[in-house]
């Protein structure tokens, strides 16, 4: 006999599906890997998706000042996920975000200065921004894109190399 799904618990599942399995406000770029470069970038993405980065990677982990874009791209492109913050969110968001990054080998997580949205998760060739630390699209975002398959280099180290900030 087959059983059905209550009508409160199938419309609540396909509103959490959306339908396509996208995240509602996820942008999408494209920029190829592989390109290395000393000093300083333009980026079109503030904070970047991609591109032009230098040649050493951010070492991945949980860092109070900002760190340079070039250095972070690369992690990005190593198929870390990269967590930035306005510095003037509130102190209990900021909490938040260490606690949704924590235990996770593949994640960055930053104040950024330049960005429009309190928070923005990105990833190779993805970003979200989203209004509070508590939005449930970060999880998702960091479930789908850490170590994704969109990184031209994913599963490369994440650790041994730069940990300075800006």
């Amino acid at each position: 006999m087959k059983r059905l799904l209550p009508l409160t618990l199938s419309v609540l599942l396909a509103s959490c599906n959306n339908g396509s399995g996208e995240i509602e406000g996820l942008k999408s770029f494209t920029h190829e890997g592989g390109d290395h470069q000393e000093g300083r970038v333009a980026y079109t993405q503030r904070p970047p998706a991609g591109g032009a980065h230098n040649p050493s990677w951010q070492n991945c982990g949980v860092y109070d000042q900002p760190i340079y874009d070039e250095y972070a791209v690369h992690s990005l492109e190593h198929g870390a996920v990269w967590i930035t913050y306005q510095r003037n969110l509130p102190a209990e968001q900021i909490a938040a975000l260490k606690q949704l990054v924590d235990g996770r080998a593949s994640t960055l997580l930053s104040p950024h200065d330049s960005q429009g949205a309190p928070v923005v998760i990105t990833a190779w060739n993805k970003q979200l921004e989203v209004q509070e630390a508590a939005d449930t699209r970060l999880k998702q975002f960091l479930q789908k894109y850490e170590q994704g398959v969109e990184a031209p280099e994913r599963g490369a180290s994440c650790s041994g190399a730069y940990n300075g900030t800006a």
